[in-house]
């Protein structure tokens, strides 16, 4: 794994020290950061593999720290909240988070989601640059190795895992995936994640390439079976 150093940004200092013990003791490095502020000099100096971020944050909110870091580095960010509201978490997707983790959760479940983030982001780093690679369907053009994607020949401004989401289903075009399998194909889940993740990142990609999003042409909903692309 090219990366596998590991920014937690969490101001519980019990929930930080429980999660730091089980990634070191799980083979990761680790950095820690306890407030918004801290979390944005602390990414910029060490560039982590991945970033566990907390919502609720002093000084500068998860949401914000989010915010601008996905302007400055493509670095795979996992959520924490101890909220309930289905708004929190899908901003928190729009704004970049890769996914998110409502507590309290399974110290399982976060390695695995953690490990499965870092594999997906490592694959996608050793793709070779000679093999360049261009998709389109329709007026979507998507560029591989650039990570560019257009619609109507105007550039989409997609988050990492839109562009991952995107980009899988072009490759795949016409076939149907549920929820379940694009969690394992897209997010690197190979266990019954949370599916809502999938739909939420449906409905933004939607929003980004669908001249009207209530009706799609591109990505359709297939009923009681999950999303297939077509044009």
């Amino acid at each position: 794994m090219a990366n596998n150093k590991i920014l937690i940004v969490e101001d519980d200092s019990n929930l930080l020290a429980t999660l730091k013990y089980n990634l070191v003791r799980d083979g990761y490095g680790v950095v820690t950061a306890a407030d918004g502020v801290q979390a944005l000099e602390i990414a910029r100096r060490e560039k982590p593999g991945l970033i566990v971020l907390d919502l609720m944050l002093p000084q500068l909110s998860g949401f914000d720290v989010c915010r601008i870091l996905r302007k400055e580095m493509t670095v795979p960010i996992l959520m924490l909240t101890a909220k309930t509201d289905e708004i929190d978490k899908i901003v928190g997707l729009e704004i970049g988070a890769d996914d998110y983790m409502t507590k309290p959760f399974s110290m399982r479940e976060l390695l695995a989601r953690i490990h499965a983030m870092l594999r997906r982001a490592d694959i996608s780093q050793q793709q070779p640059e000679a093999k360049s690679e261009s998709l389109k369907v329709g007026d979507l053009e998507i560029n591989i190795n650039r990570h560019q994607a257009f619609y109507k020949n105007s550039p989409l401004n997609l988050t990492p895992k839109e562009f991952d989401l995107l980009v899988f289903l072009t490759r795949n075009r016409g076939f149907v995936f549920n929820r379940e399998q694009l969690l394992e194909k897209v997010w690197g889940y190979d266990y019954a994640g949370n599916t809502r993740t999938v739909d939420v990142h449906i409905r933004w990609l939607r929003q980004k390439i669908e001249t009207d999003p209530k009706k799609p042409e591109y990505i359709l909903t297939v009923r009681g079976t999950g999303y297939k692309l077509e044009g």
